[in-house]
């Protein structure tokens, strides 16, 4: 009995405690967001501005006074040119293809030839694509294509913008992912890219902090539907680029299924973006952004916050608990049935 009394008495007290962390966490974040830079007179760079996340940022920055440099992959498309359309003479569309070394140095100089008063203050690395498929299904140049856009050209735009942002003692922005540290099934590629550009913006930021510039990474959850980055493809797409060994490991009902898994599991998540504009617009304006904004579900919040720091068994049984895990486990060089 006293053993079930003094349980319940220190469930009691941590829960006492859990109110009021939560209670003082929302009060910081409110003074947090109560001190923002005024955009007036401040520049901001974005890369991957045709579409998503960067359109949506580049047209609430505008709103908001900043001189908007908008990188865009194709500067005469429907988005850019919509984005033109849509905001004021402060927003400027540049053609920024972030694996291209010619682009980047031609955007600084339009970037230097342009700049208000106070400077550059914000880059904000959003540019970036995402795919899906097991190891085994993808090239070389998979991995290299993923990675090229993902981590290499935000590298690339640092190390072009970099002198600016310290001379504003502004901010760099990085948009990474929750598959930087959520290692699951048919990501590997778009983890090694996120995981590695999660790797350079913390020491990036641990070097920037002598010289008064803040780093944030935003790290969105299931935001395809939002904002269209899911690469679509079908079953047959994957199963045509195997060679006759992977075949007979792989059948091609199992990558049929993989495939409308995957293609259901995205259109479960969030439909819009604002979550996650909200998010980079703290982390540009903020006087105290955060290191880290993990965008998920408040259902999914717990689990994701806790499972970077889950021994490492446990989280790779996590997925002997899918569904989808166990089929694939039984279907793996099953005899291919005729389709």
């Amino acid at each position: 009995m006293n053993t079930i009394f003094f349980t319940g008495q220190i469930i009691g007290v941590v829960s006492i405690f859990a109110v009021v962390f939560f209670v003082l966490a929302g009060l910081v974040s409110h003074l947090c967001r109560s001190h923002v830079q005024d955009g007036h007179s401040r520049a901001v760079l974005i890369t991957g501005c045709d579409s998503g996340f960067g359109h949506q940022l580049a047209r609430s920055l505008d709103q908001k006074g900043f001189v908007v440099f908008a990188g865009c992959l194709s500067p005469e498309g429907a988005g850019a040119q919509s984005l033109a359309r849509q905001s004021s003479s402060n927003l400027r569309i540049l053609q920024l293809d972030v694996t291209r070394d010619e682009d980047m140095q031609q955007a600084k100089k339009m970037v230097q030839e342009n700049l208000p008063d106070k400077g550059l203050w914000a880059v904000v690395n959003n540019a970036g694509i995402s795919d899906w498929a097991e190891i085994e299904w993808s090239t070389i140049e998979d991995f290299r294509n993923m990675v090229d856009i993902n981590l290499f050209g935000s590298i690339r735009t640092t190390s072009a913008f970099l002198p600016l942002i310290r001379e504003a003692k502004g901010r760099m922005v990085y948009v990474s992912s929750i598959f930087a540290f959520f290692n699951c099934l048919n990501m590997a590629a778009y983890s090694v890219s996120k995981r590695g550009l999660e790797a350079f913006a913390d020491c990036l930021r641990v070097e920037m902090a002598s010289f008064g510039v803040k780093v944030s990474i935003i790290q969105p959850g299931n935001f395809g539907q939002a904002t269209n980055i899911v690469k679509m493809k079908t079953g047959l797409d994957i199963w045509e680029k195997l060679d006759d060994e992977r075949k007979l490991i792989f059948n091609q009902q199992y990558i049929e299924l993989a495939n409308e898994y995957f293609m259901s599991t995205c259109s479960s998540g969030f439909k819009n973006a604002d979550m996650v504009i909200d998010a980079m617009l703290h982390a540009v304006t903020s006087a105290r952004p955060k290191r880290r904004y993990l965008l998920v579900s408040a259902a999914d919040m717990m689990f994701f916050q806790l499972f970077p720091f889950l021994p490492t068994a446990l989280t790779d049984a996590v997925f002997s608990l899918s569904s989808m895990y166990a089929k694939r486990k039984e279907m793996l060089y099953a005899k291919q049935e005729r389709l």
